[in-house]
């Protein structure tokens, strides 16, 4: 009896993996090509080897090729350093905002970099410093608006009192004379109108636009006459002459704060401020840029003061000194390259290899679902695709939810928090040992 001709023709799959692989050949099958060094080579190498034995090599042909294998390995590998770098973030993102962040390439890796001035390279190796930097600047916010605090310069402008005036110019006294009161030279304030000049991401303010901002009054005060008090004496007291400048009871050069009344109210709740703050006969206003005094000054002139600050734009980037406004602002910002093969250590490398199984059971069943069924004579052979690919998407949903499941457990909060519950129960142990009676 002839042996039947079969069609179509009956052939075993040409393409078969190996039981061991190449290291020549793992470079060339990477298609990102994040990892090129020897170690990552031997480690694809070595995969090659597990997934044959895991798969059932030995008894079954599995229609993939090594460079699938470096393939999966590859992207195993950029997976637990995507998770790593993710666990990271959490962990430092609040201590480095503001800092310098780089370039990055289309491997994730550092083209252009700033870090060297500041950290070094490779800072999601690194251990930052708890600097509490981030809820510094929500202080730093906070002190400039209450005035006892932050880096917002405050000016100050003076000005003549006249008689019988009550209405005073704020636009005039302080584009005319005012000045920078914590700098050493004292420099002035620029004050008037303009724009904005730069690029997205660099945005300056050029001179004019400094000078077209709000400010905003923060006190109002004048000192008393020394020559007076040399006059009467420093003790003045009941035969002191009292005029508008002072009670006549203080020392000469004293200050006095001119304040609106109805923060006399907030000062009475406030017994001690009370105590070290001299008040003035005076009181004032603020409507449309004018200061009024009450009551009208009366008699010879007097000298007074105000301080200001001036509005800033919350991306203007001081020139003198760096405030963190183009540095870092969320995880993408964040220096974080790949993490390097050479420091995943073996509890990673476990993790790397167990996923990249599973990926390569995603690309083995995609070539074995694009025919459910081969015939053969007489019957059919249905391949396991459906099950591999399921098999895959488990796999690879349950070691996602492993490792961010165990690092989330490691965060330097719930470190502390550990800690801070390891403490209480040693505590607890403690309080139930019984004092030792010594005896001798």
């Amino acid at each position: 009896m002839a042996v039947p001709q079969l069609t179509p023709s009956s052939t075993t799959s040409a393409i078969t993996l190996p039981a061991t692989g190449s290291t020549s050949d793992v470079v060339a099958a990477c298609p990102i090509g994040v990892y090129l060094d020897e170690d990552f080579k031997a480690g694809a190498v070595a995969q090659v080897a597990y997934t044959f034995k895991k798969l059932g090599g030995d008894i079954l042909d599995i229609e993939l090729k090594p460079g699938n294998v470096y393939a999966a390995y590859e992207e195993a590998c950029l997976e637990y350093s995507y998770q790593i770098n993710i666990h990271q973030a959490k962990n430092v993102l609040s201590d480095l905002l503001g800092m310098a962040t780089g370039t990055f390439d289309h491997k994730g890796e550092h083209s252009i970099s700033e870090l060297d001035s500041v950290s070094g390279s490779l800072v999601n190796l690194k251990y930052p410093r708890y600097r509490f930097t981030y809820a510094q600047r929500i202080a730093d916010g906070l002190a400039e608006e209450a005035g006892v605090g932050g880096d917002l310069i405050e000016y100050s402008a003076s000005f003549n009192t006249i008689a019988n005036k009550q209405e005073y110019d704020l636009q005039t006294i302080i584009s005319g004379n005012s000045i920078d009161i914590n700098s050493e030279t004292k420099q002035s304030v620029p004050y008037g109108t303009g724009s904005i000049e730069g690029t997205a991401g660099s945005l300056k303010l050029n001179q004019q636009d400094r000078m077209n901002r709000k400010f905003k009054i923060r006190k109002v005060f004048f000192k008393t006459p020394a020559s007076v008090w040399r006059f009467y004496g420093y003790y003045g007291g009941l035969n002191a002459v009292g005029n508008l400048s002072g009670y006549g009871q203080f020392a000469d050069d004293s200050t006095f704060e001119i304040i609106p009344t109805w923060q006399n109210k907030l000062q009475a709740m406030a017994y001690e401020d009370h105590l070290y703050t001299r008040l003035s006969h005076y009181s004032y206003e603020i409507h449309n840029n004018m200061l009024k005094l009450f009551p009208a000054p009366q008699g010879r002139e007097e000298k007074m003061w105000v301080t200001f600050t001036m509005h800033r734009d919350a991306w203007e980037e001081d020139s003198d000194r760096k405030s963190g406004v183009t540095g870092i602002n969320n995880m993408n910002t964040l220096p974080f390259p790949n993490v390097p093969y050479k420091n995943i250590n073996s509890i990673g490398k476990q993790w790397i290899r167990r996923y990249a199984l599973a990926l390569t059971k995603e690309i083995l069943g995609q070539v074995r679902g694009k025919f459910a069924t081969l015939p053969i004579p007489g019957e059919s052979v249905t391949l396991n695709a459906s099950d591999l690919l399921s098999q895959s998407k488990e796999e690879q949903a349950s070691l996602k939810e492993e490792i961010k499941t165990v690092l989330d457990q490691m965060t330097y909060k719930a470190l502390a928090e550990q800690n801070a519950a390891m403490v209480a129960a040693v505590d607890t142990v403690y309080q139930e040992i019984p004092i030792a009676i010594f005896q001798g």
